[in-house]
This record gives C-alpha cells, sequence and structure tokens, in this order.
C-alpha cells in the first residue's frame, strides 16, 4: 500500500474540514434568506391586495362579488377567492383551486373584509420560482465557496509541507554527511526546528572532522615513533654494525616507549575530558601557594635558557576551583610559557581582582605568535615548529588539554598577542 505523505494529509484534513464548514454555513445563511424571502413575500402579498381589501371592506355581498369580478379582470395573475359568515365561497378566480391551493405550499394571506366575509389569496407560482432561484443560488455559492476553500487547502497544505519535505530531505543528506544549503528563513515555529536541525548538524559536523583530525593526527604521532623503534630492535636482531651494542639502543628504544606512553595517557585523558568522565570537585584554595607549589618543575629548564620566572600574587587571594584540574592547566601553560620564552626572557605571573574573580595571567615576554597560527594553538598535535617541539619531547596536547580542563571546569580563560608577549589568563570565583 503506497504510503501517504503529509501533504495529502494535511491537503485532505483541511479539504474534509472546509467542506463541513462550507455546508453547515451555507445551510444556516439558506435557512435565514428563506425566512426573509417568505416574510417579504407575504409583505408583498398584503401590498398587492391592499386596494382590493380597502375596497371590499364592509361591503355587501353583490357588491364584493360585483367588484371582486371587475379587480380580476384588471389583475389576472391574482389567485384569490372570498368566502361568507358561513365558510362558503361567494367569488373565486378561475385559477383559484379552493380545495388543495391553499392547503399547499406557497405564500398564503387571509384578511378580513368584514360582516363575516373573507379575502384567502395565494401566490404559489412565484414562491415555487423563488424557491427554485434560492436553491440554484445556494448550490452555486457552495460549488463557488468550495472551490476557493479547495484552493486555498491546497496553498496552505503546499506553504505548510514544502519546508517540512525540503527538512526531510536535508537530514537524509545530514545522514550521508553531505552539504545541505540552509532553508530560506522563517519567523515561526517551522523556522526555529529548521534552524535548530542545521545548527546541530554543523556542531555535529564540525565534531566529527574534529575527531577525524585528532585521529589522524593521533595516529601520525604514535605511527613514526613505533616505527623508529622497530628499525631498532630489527638492527639489533640482525646485529647490524652499530646496533649490536644492545644496552644503548635497548634505553632508545625504553626512552621511546616511555614517550608514547606520555601520549597515551594525554588521549586518553581528552577522551575522558570529552566524554565529561572527569567531573571537577571544588574546594577553596591559596591562588599563591598553588602557584609557588609547582615552580620548582619548570625553574631549572627556566635557568638552562637563562630565563627569570617573576611571581606577583597577593597571598590574600583565595579561589574556588579543583585543585588537581587547576594544577594541571597551569603545569601545561607555565611549561609552554617556558618552552616558548626566547632566551634570557622572563615569564611573568600576576592575578587580578576583576569584580568577584581573580584573573591569573602568565606571560612569556618576546615571544610572538602569527596571527593566522593563533587559533590553532588549541587544536591537537599542533606544533608552531614542528622539528624542534618534537625534539624536546612535546607531544602537541599540552593547550588541547588546558582548554578541555578549564572549559570542563566552566571557567574563562584566553591566549592572545600583546605588545610584550603571549599573554594567557584564567578567570577564577574568589572566595
Amino acid at each position: 500500500m503506497k504510503k501517504r505523505g503529509i501533504f495529502f494529509k494535511v491537503f485532505a484534513y483541511t479539504a474534509i474540514f472546509l467542506f463541513i464548514m462550507v455546508c453547515v454555513t451555507v445551510g444556516l445563511f439558506s435557512q435565514q434568506f428563506l425566512l426573509f424571502y417568505n416574510t417579504n413575500q407575504q409583505q408583498q402579498l398584503y401590498a398587492s391586495y391592499s386596494n382590493l381589501h380597502t375596497q371590499l371592506h364592509g361591503r355587501n355581498e353583490q357588491d364584493i362579488v360585483g367588484m371582486a369580478a371587475e379587480f380580476f379582470n384588471y389583475n389576472q395573475s391574482f389567485a384569490f377567492y372570498i368566502t361568507d359568515s358561513g365558510g362558503d365561497a361567494i367569488f373565486t378566480t378561475p385559477n383559484m383551486d379552493t380545495d388543495n391551493n391553499f392547503s399547499g405550499g406557497g405564500h398564503r394571506i387571509r384578511v378580513s373584509l368584514g360582516a363575516g366575509h373573507t379575502l384567502f389569496a395565494v401566490n404559489q407560482a412565484a414562491t415555487r420560482a423563488g424557491y427554485r432561484s434560492l436553491i440554484q443560488r445556494s448550490m452555486f455559492a457552495t460549488a463557488g465557496m468550495l472551490a476557493i476553500g479547495m484552493i486555498g487547502a491546497f496553498i496552505f497544505a503546499r506553504q505548510m509541507t514544502s519546508p517540512i519535505k525540503q527538512l526531510a530531505n536535508d537530514t537524509k543528506k545530514m545522514a550521508s554527511l553531505e552539504d545541505v544549503s540552509p532553508l530560506p528563513k522563517r519567523h515561526d515555529e517551522i523556522g526555529s526546528l529548521a534552524h535548530d536541525v542545521h545548527s546541530m548538524y554543523n556542531k555535529l559536523k564540525e565534531t566529527i572532522e574534529a575527531q577525524q583530525y585528532f585521529f589522524s593526527a593521533a595516529s601520525h604521532e604514535l605511527k613514526t615513533p613505533i616505527a623508529a623503534t622497530s628499525v631498532l630492535l630489527e638492527g639489533m636482531l640482525e646485529n647490524i654494525g652499530d646496533y649490536k651494542d644492545h644496552p644503548k639502543y635497548l634505553r632508545e628504544c625504553l626512552k621511546q616507549m616511555d614517550s608514547q606512553s606520555k601520549v597515551i595517557a594525554e588521549i586518553l585523558e581528552l577522551v575522558n575530558l570529552n566524554e565529561r568522565k572527569i567531573a571537577p570537585h571544588y574546594e577553596e584554595m591559596n591562588l599563591h601557594e598553588t602557584v609557588i607549589a609547582i615552580l620548582p618543575s619548570y625553574q631549572t629548564l627556566a635557568s638552562a635558557s637563562n630565563q627569570y620566572i617573576s611571581v606577583n600574587i597577593p597571598t590574600k587571594h583565595f579561589c574556588i576551583a579543583d585543585k588537581n584540574m587547576l594544577e594541571k592547566v597551569l603545569s601545561n601553560v607555565i611549561l609552554n610559557a617556558v618552552q616558548n620564552t626566547p632566551q634570557g626572557g622572563e615569564i611573568r605571573i600576576w592575578s587580578e581582582s576583576i569584580a568577584d574573580q581573580h584573573r591569573l595571567c602568565v606571560l612569556n615576554t618576546g615571544a610572538h605568535i602569527k596571527t593566522e597560527d593563533m587559533p590553532k594553538l588549541f587544536d591537537p598535535f599542533y606544533r608552531i615548529d614542528k622539528a624542534r617541539t618534537r625534539k624536546d619531547g612535546r607531544s602537541g596536547l599540552g593547550l588541547t588539554i588546558v582548554q578541555k580542563t578549564l572549559e570542563a571546569m566552566g571557567t574563562d580563560f584566553e591566549l592572545a598577542q600583546t605588545l610584550d608577549g603571549i599573554l594567557f589568563w584564567l578567570d577564577l570565583p574568589a572566595v
């Protein structure tokens, strides 16, 4: 059985509703028109016989018969008869049937002429013609209203279902990740639905593209050192040249595996952050003490490059944050600052109060990043200097982890180029 589309259903329901409404409306108006017509005909019939009534009123029977006959000679289309006090007809027009016409359909009047005489008149022919005309007009009106209604139902159904059908076709394309054009703007529920569906599709597509990029980059990052380790192992197994020194190259293989173990751990951390498996546990903490506690891990690295790390955080600055998450973020940010600050440069760390928050800032002076590289810094495995950063053992996931961690904490942050260097800041609720 063929499936009925939404256009057919909307059109059918609308057409049936209009048909019922038109029939009911025409029926009600026909009754009102019929009542008005009958009343009007009655009034006209009274008016037609008003002169005869005036002439005959109060006359004797002989005068009534004579004057009635004279009136009929001049008005032979009129049908009437006159009775005496006993109910017997004393005058009847030839076109009047006293037994049937008056008891049948038509417009009728009964007028007293005085002295027991009564005038009966009927206009049955005009009534039948009027009824026929009324029925014809009602049929024409019904047909016209139904035709207009069907056209309106068709236009309404098409206007209502066209965007829905287009949206249904778009969703089929979306399921195949094909490009779709946005629907024309509409200021109604259908427009809102189309906007939401397209927004959801665009976000889903961006997410899928990001995941594809992430897995492609991750496979590349893991493939290169694994291939290098395989070469070392094969060389040692074959005792080729310098590879005969097994302890030396086994240590190199172990170093490669340690490096990959760290990358895999960071990848798993990112996956957990994306899937909301790591939930923040907030507590009150001293911002100055938190920063000072993690600096020793990077002082040696900074000293090797003749860099100076300055800290200017008031000891009274307390905030609400997840301690482990914040330490992870600061560790990545400070390490990134040390690695990107030029020889002899300064890394400044300070905090300032803004409304009901403390803004923690990290500035690596003298550093510069191209404008086109700024939006990509939080992309996984993105490196500005790929050769040097691989040599330094950097995975390219540090800032990505920072971004995902701060998003999980609901913390505002920004990485920006300033006149003094690269500035990273984040806002934490003050206590």
